[in-house]
C-alpha cells in the first residue's frame, strides 16, 4: 500500500510536467527574472531611454544584458555610457559593451577602442575590442590592427577577426594582406579561419604573390573550415600551376565544400585548362559540387562547346544541373530553336514546379526564349513559376543586346506585371524599372500604375515589395530615394511561452532526406525563438518546401509562397546577440533590420559576413549529414518540440 501511495505522488508530479525529452520546470531559463524580461522588452521595442538606466544598475548582470541589448538597438545615444562600461570591474560587462560598440559601428569610437585595447588585461575582452575596432575602423584603425603583435592565442584571433571585419570598407589593405597571410600558419585555427576569410571575401585583391601559401593552406590545413576559405581565396590568384593544384584538390579532398570552392577558383583559368576540372565536378557524387561546376561552365564556356553542353544536359539526371547546362547551351548554340525545343519539352513533361521555374531561367539566356517565358509567366498561378518567370523577363530586358524594337512591348509587359497584384512580381519589376541604363523614364509618362500598386500593398507583410515600389516612384519622378520605412512593432515577445521553455530547448525538423535536431538559443534570442515555436506549434512549417539552396552557403525554408517572397502578417525584431554563424547555425531571413517573419535558413559552413546582421536563434546538434543532401523543393515534413 505504501508503494501505491508513493506511485500516486510520483504520477501526480510527473503529470504536471511539460512533455518531451527536456523539462522546462526542471531546467528553466533566465527569464524567470522579470528584470531581464524588462530589459529584453525594451530591446524589442527599441526603447533606448528605458535601457540607458540599466547601464548604471548596481547589479552587474543587468548592466551586461543592457549593454548587449544595444547590439540590436544600435542607437548612437548609447555610445558614451557604453564607453564608460569599458572600465567596468566585471569582465562580462566590458565584453558586452565592446560588442555593442562594434555593432553600432561609428568611426568616432575608434580612438576610444584603441585606448581600451592597450589597457585591457583580460584576453576575451581584448579580443572583443579588437573585433569591434575592425567594425568601426578608418585607415588609422586598420593600420593599428595590422601592427599589433599579440602572442596570446585568443587575442590574436580577435585581431584577425578585427582585420576581417574591416574588409568591406574602402581602405588600403596592402599591409593587412601580408598580416593575414602570416596568420595562415598561426597555431590557433580561429586565427587562421579569420585570416582566410579576410583574403577570400575582401573585394578586388590580387593574391597571386601568395599563391603557394594559399594552395598549401587549401590542401593541408587540418581545419576543413580553413581549407574552404583558403580555396575560395584562390579565385584571386593567377598562377602557372593553378590548374594542376585545383585538380589535385578535386581528386584528394574528402569534404565536398572544399572541392566546391576549388571549382569556383577555376574562373581564373583559360577555359581549356578549366574544362577537365569542371567536367570532373559535374560527375561529383555531391549535388552541390555538380551544380557549382555547371554554374561555372555556364559563365565560362565558349560557342565551340555548345553541342557538348546540350549533350551533357540531356544525359544528366539532376534537374538543377540540367537546367543550368541547357541555359548555357542556349546562349552558345547556333541553332537556338533546337535547344529551346529541348527546354520546352522538359518544361511540359515536368511535375516539379521548381524545375519548371529553373527552365524558365534557362530559356532567358537568349532572346529566342522570350516569347516562351512571357507566355508561361503570365499563364500560371503558381507563385514560384511566376516569380522565376518575371525574374527571367527582367534578365532578358537587361541584356546589352536586347532588341530596340522590343522595348515598347516589354514596357507594356512590365506595366501589366505591376498591375498583377502579386507582391513578388511587383517587387522584382519595380526594381528593374529604376535601372538608369534601361531608361524607363522615357517609356512611362504616367506612373499612376505604380502608385495604384503601392496603395494595395500592406505593411509589414509586403515590406520588400513596398520598398522597391517607393524607390522606383521616386526615381521616375526625379526625386531623391526616400528612407527605408521602419516596420512598426507588431508582434511583442510572448513571455509566457518563453518562460515555459528550457534554456536548451530541442526541436526536430523532419525532412524527406532525414531528421535534423536543433538546439534553440532561448536565452540569446527569446523573441525569435518564441515566434519560431509559435509557428511550429501551429504546424505552419509542415509541408512547406526548402525553396532556396545555395551551395556551401545556406538552405532556406519557411516561406508559405515557396518562392522567397512570402511571410506572415506581422514582423519581429532583429536580435543580434554575440553569436557567430558556423556550420549548421539557423538564422532568420529578412529584407533588412527588423523585418523578420517566418523564413529561416541553415548554414552549410561558417558565414562570418552574416554575423551581427541576421538573427541567430538555433544550431544543429544532430543531423548535420542531412544538410548537404537537401535540394530546392525538398519538404519540411514536420517541425516539433522535443
Amino acid at each position: 500500500m505504501r508503494y501505491f501511495y508513493l506511485l500516486l505522488i510520483y504520477l501526480s508530479i510527473t503529470g504536471c510536467r511539460v512533455t518531451g525529452r527536456q523539462n522546462a520546470t526542471e531546467l528553466g531559463n533566465k527569464f524567470k527574472d522579470v528584470t531581464l524580461q524588462t530589459i529584453y522588452t525594451a530591446q524589442d521595442e527599441r526603447q533606448t531611454n528605458q535601457l540607458l538606466p540599466f547601464l548604471k544598475n548596481p547589479t552587474a548582470r543587468y548592466r551586461q544584458e543592457a549593454a548587449m541589448a544595444f547590439a540590436s538597438v544600435q542607437d548612437s545615444l548609447a555610445i558614451p555610457p557604453l564607453v564608460a562600461l569599458l572600465s567596468d570591474p566585471e569582465t562580462a560587462v566590458r565584453q558586452s559593451a565592446a560588442y555593442a560598440l562594434g555593432q553600432i559601428g561609428k568611426p568616432t569610437t575608434e580612438e576610444t577602442l584603441l585606448i581600451a585595447i592597450e589597457k585591457e588585461q583580460n584576453a576575451a575582452v581584448r579580443a572583443e575590442l579588437l573585433e569591434a575596432l575592425g567594425k568601426c575602423a578608418t585607415q588609422k584603425g586598420l593600420d593599428a590592427l595590422v601592427k599589433f603583435d599579440f602572442t596570446v592565442s585568443e587575442v590574436q584571433a580577435g585581431q584577425a577577426w578585427g582585420i576581417y571585419r574591416a574588409h568591406s570598407r574602402p581602405l588600403n589593405f596592402d599591409q593587412a594582406i601580408l598580416k593575414a597571410v602570416s596568420f595562415l600558419t598561426a597555431p590557433n585555427p580561429e586565427t587562421r579561419l579569420a585570416a582566410a576569410h579576410f583574403l577570400a571575401r575582401t573585394p578586388k585583391l590580387d593574391l597571386s604573390p601568395h599563391a603557394a601559401t594559399l594552395v598549401n593552406t587549401a590542401q593541408i590545413d587540418p581545419s576543413v573550415d580553413v581549407r574552404m576559405a583558403a580555396s575560395q581565396a584562390l579565385t584571386k590568384v593567377k598562377a602557372a600551376n593553378l590548374a594542376e593544384e585545383l585538380d589535385g584538390i578535386m581528386e584528394t579532398e574528402p569534404d565536398y565544400r572544399v572541392r566546391l570552392s576549388a571549382l569556383r577558383a577555376t574562373v581564373n583559368l583559360e577555359y581549356a585548362a578549366a574544362k577537365p576540372i569542371l567536367w570532373r565536378g559535374l560527375a561529383d557524387k555531391n549535388i552541390n559540387v555538380a551544380l557549382t561546376a555547371a554554374d561555372v561552365i555556364a559563365t565560362q564556356s565558349t560557342p565551340d562547346q555548345a553541342d557538348a553542353l546540350l549533350l551533357k544536359a540531356e544525359q544528366t539526371l539532376r534537374w538543377r544541373v540540367r537546367a543550368t547546362l541547357l541555359g548555357a547551351a542556349l546562349k552558345q548554340h547556333p541553332d537556338k530553336q533546337e535547344v529551346l525545343t529541348s527546354i520546352q519539352e522538359r518544361y511540359n513533361q515536368s511535375n516539379n514546379n521548381y524545375e519548371k521555374a529553373a527552365l524558365l531561367t534557362a530559356a532567358a539566356k537568349d532572346f529566342a526564349g522570350a516569347a516562351f517565358v512571357e507566355k508561361e509567366t503570365f499563364a500560371t498561378d503558381i507563385p514560384v513559376i511566376r516569380t522565376y518567370g518575371i525574374e527571367a523577363l527582367t534578365q532578358i530586358r537587361s541584356d546589352k543586346n536586347f532588341p530596340a524594337n522590343q522595348k515598347k512591348h516589354f514596357a507594356d509587359l512590365f506595366k501589366r506585371a505591376i498591375a498583377s497584384g502579386d507582391l513578388a512580381v511587383i517587387g522584382i519589376t519595380a526594381g528593374l524599372l529604376r535601372q538608369p541604363e534601361l531608361n524607363f523614364k522615357n517609356e512611362y509618362t504616367d506612373i499612376n500604375f505604380l502608385k495604384n500598386a503601392l496603395a494595395k500593398l500592406v505593411l509589414p507583410r509586403d515590406n520588400e515589395a513596398y520598398q522597391e515600389v517607393v524607390k522606383t516612384i521616386a526615381f521616375l519622378e526625379g526625386k531623391p530615394e526616400p528612407p527605408t520605412p521602419k516596420n512598426p512593432l507588431s508582434h511583442p515577445i510572448d513571455w509566457t511561452l518563453v518562460q515555459s521553455l528550457p534554456a536548451k530547448q530541442e526541436v526536430s525538423i523532419q525532412t524527406n532526406r532525414g531528421e535534423i535536431i536543433l538546439q534553440l538559443f532561448v536565452e540569446e534570442a527569446p523573441g525569435t525563438v518564441a515566434n519560431f515555436v509559435q509557428l511550429a506549434q501551429s504546424d505552419f512549417f509542415n509541408g512547406k518546401n526548402f525553396h532556396r539552396v545555395v551551395p556551401n552557403f545556406v538552405i532556406q525554408g519557411g516561406d508559405p509562397r515557396g518562392d522567397g517572397w512570402g511571410g506572415t502578417d506581422y514582423s519581429i525584431r532583429s536580435e543580434l546577440h554575440d553569436l557567430h554563424y558556423r556550420e549548421g547555425y539557423l538564422g532568420m531571413a529578412s529584407a533588412g533590420k527588423d523585418t523578420e517573419s517566418c523564413q529561416w535558413f541553415i548554414t552549410h559552413s561558417p558565414t562570418p559576413h552574416l554575423d551581427g546582421r541576421y538573427s541567430i536563434f538555433a544550431r544543429v546538434i544532430k543531423g548535420l549529414e542531412v544538410l548537404p543532401l537537401l535540394e530546392i523543393g525538398d519538404k519540411i515534413q514536420e517541425v516539433r518540440l522535443r
